[in-house]
């Protein structure tokens, strides 16, 4: 067995942390847009749940070009989300509850609209200059100005756009509105430093830093291989991700903000999936990172052409990555971030399990099974505690608003020749993957548009038809609900911390469950004796499990599953899951 790791306490090793998502969690004062004083309202819910933290996405002041991650000034509010005081007031009332704070720190790149983009697009030689990626255009082999390298934007189309005044291209690695800043210019990081003090000294606890490993470039910016040799622009994540500089950036911010505040760090690791480029960033004697989101686990049903490829989900792949993490991490006495969903994801009852309705309750609490009996800080996308699910076949593509989706469709779309007839197997894929399904408005209520604005609102988005049966208030005193399942075992996890929090992982051999079955160990960390056992069924079929050595062994939690000690047998019906404890 791997102990999960270090014997090391931190509260953030024990937090459970709620994402919110601000313009989908509640709506308070009937504009359609979720704000501050929605989320305030609902602490004491969140709480009750058994959460501890909150991870908000940008509530920043943005022209929402990209949903806030897009900052125009780092210090103030977006307006429809309320103020600097509502904030300030959102921070008080959730350290009143013992709830810490994490703020999204988007630092790879800004607005356009930003007054150090204002000033640097101005001249060459202003001060501000420097603080972003500028370049010459490139004379082609046609004798033409081009693009300073064939860098494909994350997003679609060049990396690079022309700006008239400065007569050079900019980086931006997502939109257009959002040019990538110069992390090798020693002023603007120092300005960033200040800007992130200026949230910490207010009794923000942590950030989630966006998109973290993309803010070193290669100093060349050399053209990228050509993998698409039909399209003009290639993915150049290469010489643009895990750049040796990322490790310098990291340990100056640690040492210079983060080690003088308790706070928590957990970077977004995109493109980096392997165990010592991991390494580099968590390792605690690195001194960089306390945690990072990997990716793997919501690329599950990515295809080898990107995002929107097809590529059916299967449980081994989850097994995999599952080992793979649990065992890597206490090697190099990192420690683990465990998800299933965030607000770049489609839920995960729907992509990992199966939504259909004499299913879907059985496949929320199988995952939250999961999700919750691992070692790590786990972390809950606002609605996945009652079950919430992507938008149906139904819906058709003017349901989905979000930029990534949309520019994905369209492109495709004049590929074919406009023709949208053919576009089922595109819509197919967004009906699974699309960002828009983890920012639908949450559902607290039966009523029109699910309890989360008033009724004669226009909601931000589509409010998924499914909240008439699906949300809070069907669910809150229902002791057989998705609901009730996530609060049992969150207080399971607290119960047994030493064993699911810190103990030893292992998982179990495949032939054990068969390959639509995951199970593995869980042993007590230092004194405690607790030794549990988890078994899950990711299919509809029926999976039955020898459990010779596992008597005398008692139910921790179950699902849709039952121990027949007489046969030696333990029974997982459809969807089931079932946590025993020697």
């Amino acid at each position: 067995m791997t102990s999960s790791s270090s014997a090391e306490r931190k509260w953030w090793k024990e937090a459970v942390v709620y994402q919110i998502y601000p313009a989908s969690f509640l709506d308070s004062n009937g504009d359609g847009l979720g704000d501050l004083n929605g989320i305030i309202s609902k602490l004491d819910y969140i709480k009750g749940l058994g959460a501890t933290a909150i991870w908000l996405s940008p509530i920043f002041k943005s022209p929402q070009k990209d949903m806030g991650y897009d900052v125009s000034d780092y210090r103030s509010i977006h307006a429809p989300y309320g103020s600097l005081e509502d904030a300030e007031q959102l921070i008080k009332e959730m350290h009143h509850r013992d709830i810490k704070l994490l703020l999204d720190l988007v630092v790879n790149h800004t607005s356009d609209q930003h007054a150090w983009f204002q000033e640097s697009r101005q001249s060459k030689t202003n001060p501000k200059s420097d603080w972003y990626i500028w370049r010459d255009a490139k004379i082609g082999p046609d004798g033409n100005a081009q693009e300073p390298n064939n860098w494909r934007s994350i997003f679609g189309g060049s990396a690079w756009h022309w700006c008239k005044i400065r007569q050079q291209y900019y980086l931006a690695l997502f939109l257009s509105e959002q040019p990538d800043l110069n992390w090798d210019n020693a002023g603007m990081r120092k300005a960033t430093h200040e800007d992130m003090r200026f949230w910490l000294d207010r009794g923000v606890d942590g950030f989630r830093i966006d998109s973290m490993n993309l803010m070193s470039k290669h100093p060349d910016l050399p053209d990228a291989a050509i993998v698409d040799p039909q399209e003009r622009y290639q993915p150049g994540d290469a010489w643009f991700a895990l750049q040796p500089n990322m490790h310098v950036y990291l340990q100056e911010m640690r040492r210079e903000v983060f080690d003088h505040y308790d706070v928590m760090t957990v970077g977004e690791l995109g493109f980096t999936k392997d165990a010592d480029s991991v390494r580099a960033f968590v390792a605690r004697d690195r001194r960089e990172l306390d945690m990072v989101f990997t990716g793997d686990i919501v690329d599950m049903d990515f295809g080898a052409a990107g995002k929107y490829a097809r590529r059916d989900f299967h449980p081994s792949t989850m097994r995999d990555i599952t080992d793979k993490w649990q065992t890597a991490m206490p090697r190099f006495d990192g420690w683990n971030s465990v998800y299933l969903e965030n607000h770049d994801s489609g839920r995960s009852v729907s992509r990992y399990a199966s939504d259909r309705p004499e299913h879907r309750a059985n496949s929320a609490k199988l995952l939250a099974t999961y999700l919750l009996s691992l070692g790590g800080t786990p972390f809950l996308l606002a609605g996945e505690e009652i079950g919430m699910a992507n938008l149906g076949p139904e819906y058709g593509i003017d349901a989905y608003i979000d930029v990534e989706g949309r520019n994905h469709y369209r492109s495709v779309l004049e590929a074919r020749g406009g023709d949208d007839s053919s576009m089922g197997d595109v819509l197919r894929e967004m009906q699974l993957k699309a960002r828009d399904h983890g920012r639908l408005p949450m559902q607290w209520s039966a009523e029109a548009n699910a309890g989360f604005t008033s009724s004669d609102a226009r909601p931000w988005m589509t409010v998924n038809k499914d909240h008439f049966d699906w949300n809070v208030a069907a669910q809150l005193d229902d002791k057989d609900s998705v609901y009730a399942y996530y609060k049992s075992m969150l207080a399971i996890r607290k119960e047994y911390m030493e064993t699911l929090v810190y103990g030893k992982f292992e998982m179990l051999p495949v032939t054990r469950t068969g390959e639509f079955g995951i199970g593995y160990e869980r042993k007590g960390h230092g004194k405690a004796q607790e030794h549990m056992v988890v078994f899950l069924n990711l299919s509809e079929a029926k999976l039955e499990v020898p459990s010779e050595e596992y008597q005398g062994w008692s139910v921790v939690i179950g699902n849709n599953s039952k121990v027949d000690a007489a046969a030696h047998m333990i029974t997982l019906n459809a969807y089931g899951a079932i946590v025993l404890k020697k």
